[in-house]
């Protein structure tokens, strides 16, 4: 087998692969002496029928499938041959495929780049430093009382926060308007599930009273047939209901799972699960600073065929949290909306899959058993999830990857510099994107 290769642009390499013509005719002969074993024809017994009456029978179509073997085998032969990472499927064409001649064909597929790591000292990594505080407590204790209320019938004007039923239909110069109408619906006055000004047009109100609103819709609407539209919403107040929260007593305590329905109790408990959350949100937040100097103290060649693979990927995940079957088609979706996102995943992989190699780092089965109890922990029957964890190997797999992310975190954190920055509880809970916005 001959070989040559040429870099065509970027990490792009066009290889040339020449196999000689014997291979095709002893693969090509080997397969139909066994077809004949078996072929039926008019006019022959089974197993009977001329080996040349086969060969002119099927050879062609035989042929093409030995040719379409070789070169798949040949292209990964080459590959191994010439010390080549191919980055992603490579598109081959048949160059030479002519009885008698050697097989020729083309290859045309991306390299991995070359990755240089950055010096991690040169890093600096900010930590959040919080405490779980007595007013973070209190406040968690009633958002607890907000998933536990209950809502009541009033017979008093609507305010702000209520659960109003409501009928409404809404006209355009005098007509109604597709999709501006319903009976008998639920709505939370200032939750702002409508355009401005129609929930405040409800406050005031009593149960069973009509009226009507002027209102225009935002000139950024979504329908652009409505944005700018001055309408006037008929609107009906059915009913009106307050929320009841809980007491904070005995009973309270004890729908959160603290039997004793004591309240030190109930407060230790909510702190504990609170300082769970702290520590996981604290080192999340310092996993995607690391990831992000990683990336942006980093020059790295991206293959595009990487890039496509992780878009198609991505594309699949914005179809499934859309609703499954119902969701469009995902090419239907642009390629640019998840472009710069593919490119950044991309590019964390390869340094990622460098420092693997250079440190030699593997998934430590003692850290992925005590990953695997801690997830089985949150369920009724643990040890019913570790089982079924280390008899499933690809969702273990998933445990590894995540382990082994763990452990580049922690070498690239212990190389890098920390600074830490006290901060509140709530911020420091909060999502990146979130926190950055509330000190703007």
């Amino acid at each position: 087998m001959q070989v040559s290769v040429e870099a065509t642009e970027g990490l792009e390499r066009k290889m040339t692969v020449a196999v000689p013509s014997e291979r095709i005719e002893t693969g090509v002969d080997s397969r139909l002496r066994e077809a004949a074993k078996t072929v039926r024809l008019n006019g022959f017994r089974q197993g009977k029928v001329p080996f040349n009456v086969v060969k002119k029978r099927f050879g062609k179509g035989v042929r093409g499938e030995v040719i379409g073997e070789l070169m798949s085998q040949s292209f990964y032969d080459a590959v191994a041959q010439e010390k080549l990472k191919p980055a992603g499927q490579p598109k081959i064409e048949p160059v030479d495929t002519d009885e008698g001649q050697d097989l020729k064909f083309v290859a045309i597929f991306e390299v991995y780049p070359d990755v240089k790591l950055p010096d991690f000292k040169k890093i600096t990594i900010e930590k959040p430093i919080a405490d779980v505080e007595g007013e973070d407590i209190d406040q968690m204790v009633e958002t607890l009382r907000e998933q536990k209320k209950d809502w009541i019938d009033v017979s008093r004007k609507a305010n702000d926060k209520d659960l109003v039923n409501i009928d409404y239909l809404g006209k355009r110069d005098g007509e109604a308007f597709e999709g501006g109408s319903a009976k008998g619906t639920n709505l939370l006055l200032g939750s702002d599930q409508m355009i401005p000004g129609f929930e405040a047009g409800i406050i005031g109100k009593k149960p069973g009273e009509s009226f009507s609103i002027d209102l225009k819709f935002p000139d950024s609407y979504h329908n652009s047939d409505l944005a700018s539209a001055e309408v006037k919403f008929e609107i009906t107040l059915n009913s009106v209901k307050e929320q009841k929260l809980p007491e904070v007593d005995e009973e309270f305590f004890k729908s959160f799972g603290v039997e004793d329905g004591d309240e030190i109790a109930f407060r230790e408990e909510i702190s504990n699960n609170m300082e769970r959350e702290l520590k996981s949100a604290t080192r999340n937040k310092m996993k995607n600073s690391v990831m992000n100097a990683l990336v942006e103290n980093s020059d790295v060649s991206i293959p595009k065929a990487l890039v496509e693979t992780e878009i198609a990927n991505l594309k699949s995940q914005a179809i499934q949290q859309m609703g499954g079957s119902a969701s469009p088609d995902p090419s239907l979706l642009p390629d640019d909306l998840f472009r710069k996102q593919a490119e950044k995943r991309v590019v964390l992989g390869l340094l990622m899959g460098e420092i693997m190699e250079e440190q030699k780092i593997k998934a430590d089965p003692a850290k992925v058993r005590e990953s695997v109890e801690e997830l089985a922990s949150t369920y009724e029957s643990p040890d019913d999830v570790i089982n079924w964890y280390y008899g499933n190997k690809e969702q273990l797999s998933v445990i590894e990857s995540q382990v082994v992310e763990d452990e580049i975190f922690d070498f690239i954190l212990a190389e890098a510099k920390v600074t830490e920055k006290k901060m509140g509880y709530q911020d420091a809970i909060k999502p990146e994107d979130q926190t950055t916005e509330s000190q703007e």
